[in-house]
C-alpha cells in the first residue's frame, strides 16, 4: 500500500489537483464521447451516458492491471536487486495503483448517475465481490504477464496493443442490445465478463449467472498457469532484469 500510494504521489508530485485529473481527464472524455456515440447511435443520454461512465471507469481498472502488470517487475528492478523481499510485494503494489486510480474515476460514473438520476439500488451490493474478484484476476495476470514480460521485453507492446484492440470489441462505446445476433461473440470475450460483473451493479442490475461462472472459471484457470509460472521461474526473474 505504501508503495502503491507513493507511485500515485510522484506521477503527480507538485500538481494542484494530484490524482484528481485522472477523474476530471475521464470525466470530458466521457461527456464528450458520450454526446458525440450517443447521437451516432441514437440512444437516449439518461441511459447511455451512465452506461458509457460505467463502461470507461471498469475499463480503465482492467487496462490498468494488465498493462502496468504487464512492467510490474521491469519497473521495479532496483528495488528486486538491492531488496531482500517477496516479489509478491510488487504485485501488490500494482493491485493497490490500479484500485486507487478506480476510486478515483468512479466519481465520474456516480455524478453522472446523479444528474440523471439512475441510483443502482440493492444491485449495487454486489459491487464489492464483483472488485475483489477482478484484483484477484489482476494478480495472477500480473504474476503470468509480468514474468514473461521480464524475460522477453516485447511482451508490454504486444499485450498493450492486444489490449487496446479488445477495447474495440468489448462493448464498451456500444451496448450489447447493438449485437442481437452476435451472443456467442460476447460470451467468448473474457473481457465482456470482467467489464459486465461490475457494470451491472453500477447500472442497478444484477450480473447474469453465466457471467459469474464464467469469472470464476477464468479465476481458476488463469490461477493454475501463474502459479506454475512463477514457481518455476521466479529465481530467475532478478538474473533476466
Amino acid at each position: 500500500m505504501m508503495l502503491g500510494s507513493q507511485e500515485i504521489r510522484q506521477r503527480y508530485r507538485r500538481s494542484k489537483l494530484g490524482p484528481f485529473w485522472l477523474t476530471i481527464s475521464l470525466g470530458v472524455t466521457v461527456a464528450a464521447l458520450g454526446f458525440l456515440y450517443g447521437s451516432l447511435f441514437k440512444q437516449p443520454l439518461t441511459d447511455y451516458l451512465p452506461y458509457l461512465a460505467a463502461g470507461f471507469v471498469v475499463w480503465g481498472l482492467i487496462s490498468g492491471l494488465i498493462n502496468d502488470g504487464a512492467r510490474a517487475f521491469i519497473d521495479s528492478e532496483g528495488l528486486i536487486r538491492q531488496l531482500s523481499a517477496p516479489l509478491s510485494i510488487y504485485v501488490y503494489r500494482t493491485l493497490w495503483t490500479g484500485l486507487l486510480t478506480f476510486l478515483h474515476n468512479v466519481v465520474v460514473f456516480f455524478v453522472v448517475a446523479l444528474i440523471f438520476l439512475r441510483w443502482p439500488g440493492w444491485p449495487l451490493i454486489l459491487l464489492g465481490p464483483a472488485i475483489i474478484l477482478l484484483l484477484l484476476n489482476g494478480a495472477w495476470m500480473i504474476l503470468f504477464i509480468g514474468v514473461i514480460s521480464a524475460r522477453f521485453r516485447d511482451v508490454p507492446q504486444i499485450i498493450a496493443s492486444i489490449v487496446q484492440v479488445m477495447f474495440f470489441i468489448t462493448p464498451i462505446l456500444w451496448t450489447t442490445d447493438m449485437l442481437p445476433d452476435r451472443a456467442l461473440f460476447l460470451e467468448l470475450n473474457p473481457f465482456f465478463h470482467f467489464v459486465e460483473i461490475i457494470r451491472s451493479p453500477m447500472l442497478g442490475e444484477w450480473p447474469s449467472v453465466e457471467t459469474w461462472m464464467a469469472v470464476i472459471a477464468i479465476t481458476l484457470v488463469g490461477w493454475s498457469l501463474a502459479l506454475v509460472a512463477y514457481t518455476v521461474y521466479r529465481w530467475r526473474i532478478a538474473y533476466w532484469l
